[in-house]
């Protein structure tokens, strides 16, 4: 079991976060065409993505400006009368706003829990949106609980484009152990070694339509991005790395945990799609068992009674100290096209071999056109007590331990141009190129170009151009 945030328990994973099933913002990588179908040559049932329609504009909506050198007494209107703290901002949301976030570094307040806590909903057809201002790069600097929370059942929310920075520098290897000390003690948790970069429906409040886009995430003493017991997410995009370092509650990079279905649809309502995923992993027990076990890139966790399906497409996940991307104790999942690259790097982890890319205690999952590279004698997939999960089209590195096949998996080398400087896109002899299966949900890869460049689509994240 594993403990999120404040004390959630589940059987394993990390924190983690999320998008919606309307309109797509102009520069997302992931287009409307990628939702079209395209047609489909093999017989492998494929659940389609549900309709969307573009949000319309209201008049009525307001953007709101914030600035490091700006005055919370301001308007906000403005970039000259913008606010100084996003908390101001965000306290003042309807639906339909924008908060436009500018250049500069925003930090918690001593006893504040985030930098930014959102508790106000947008509708489904406007949208609360807080985004990078264009051409700025802001920073949320925290030491507390999260950098960015999502509370009290907040929807239709859109984060975009900032980049959210934890503790960890701040932090050291005895400090975090002393601190798992004291929690065994039954002490109270400490954020200064637990807090999360972005944290949506901790307080099981039931978040639905998130966005969670094109942001920087990283350094967290907890989860990179955490989503718990929610519905209609989207994770598209985001570079998270340096995370769950010190927790003592067994965290990862990306983590959807124990999803909630706020309807009966069964098509496709949770994406995680076109993110890196990195050095994410435990250095501090999970206090519940007292050992590590999680520190995984992308975990899908105890998520059986979930009704909608779960697309996890075109990641790149390398060297997490647990699995690359991993469903645990979850069902109606569909894995596909992503690179998975020395991954396992706790030891606690590697004696377990559990595999780059696996399901284990889970149900209808679709393991399909992935590159698993694991480390000479490490597990590259295993099968745990799975019912229906398919694994197929894959290529495992040869030198590692393969546990279950599909009738057009490969074993070998999938010549990347260069792992060693983190570029995974395949060189023209690659044995991944042009034998794929066509999936229609997929058009585009991790690099925003065609999925299909040849005959056939190419295994891993990275078509070849």
């Amino acid at each position: 079991m594993m403990i999120h945030g404040f004390g959630f328990l589940s059987l394993s994973a990390s924190l983690v976060l999320p998008w919606a099933l309307t309109g797509l913002v102009q520069g997302q990588r992931i287009t409307e065409s990628l939702f079209k179908d395209v047609p489909q040559s093999s017989t492998i049932q494929e659940i389609p993505l549900p309709n969307r329609k573009l949000i319309s504009r209201i008049s009525t909506a307001t953007t709101y400006y914030v600035s490091s050198n700006g005055n919370d007494r301001n308007s906000g209107l403005s970039t000259s009368s913008a606010f100084k703290t996003l908390q101001r901002a965000a306290n003042l949301t309807n639906p339909g706003d924008t908060v436009l976030i500018m250049n500069g570094e925003y930090k918690n307040r001593p006893k504040d829990g985030a930098v930014l806590g959102i508790k106000r909903s947008g509708t489904a057809n406007a949208w609360i949106k807080y985004k990078a201002y264009p051409g700025h790069f802001p920073k949320i600097q925290h030491n507390t609980w999260n950098g960015i929370s999502i509370s009290n059942g907040a929807s239709y929310i859109e984060i975009n484009g900032l980049e959210v920075i934890g503790n960890n520098a701040k932090m050291n290897y005895d400090d975090a152990y002393a601190s798992y000390l004291s929690r065994k003690k039954k002490k109270p948790s400490n954020p200064l070694t637990d807090g999360n970069c972005i944290s949506i429906g901790e307080d099981k409040s039931h978040p639905h339509h998130i966005n969670i886009l094109n942001n920087k995430v990283h350094d967290c003493g907890g989860a990179g991005i955490s989503a718990i017991q929610t519905d209609y997410v989207k994770v598209d995009n985001n570079t998270v790395f340096n995370n769950a370092w010190y927790t003592v509650n067994g965290s990862s990079g990306i983590s959807m945990l124990d999803n909630w279905s706020s309807d009966n649809n069964q098509g496709y309502k949770i994406f995680v799609t076109n993110n890196k995923s990195y050095n994410n992993r435990m250095y501090i027990p999970w206090i519940v068992v007292g050992k590590i076990s999680d520190g995984n890139g992308i975990i899908v966790d105890i998520s059986k009674g979930y009704r909608g399906r779960i697309l996890i497409a075109n990641n790149i996940t390398y060297k997490n100290g647990g699995s690359g991307i991993h469903a645990h104790d979850s069902q109606h999942i569909d894995i596909i096209n992503n690179t998975a690259y020395l991954n396992q790097q706790s030891p606690e982890v590697q004696k377990k071999g559990k595999g780059e890319i696996y399901a284990g205690y889970s149900s209808d999952v679709k393991i399909f056109n992935n590159i698993m590279y694991a480390s000479p004698g490490n597990a590259a997939n295993s099968n745990m007590k799975n019912v229906n999960v398919i694994y197929d089209y894959n290529v495992y590195s040869n030198n590692s331990t393969i546990k279950i096949t599909g009738s057009h998996d490969m074993i070998g080398d999938p010549k990347f141009v260069n792992a060693s400087a983190r570029d995974f896109r395949l060189k023209s002899t690659s044995p991944a190129i042009n034998n794929g299966l066509k999936w229609s949900s997929l058009t585009t890869d991790f690099l925003g170009n065609p999925r299909v460049s040849g005959s056939t689509p190419d295994r891993g994240a990275i078509e070849n151009r």
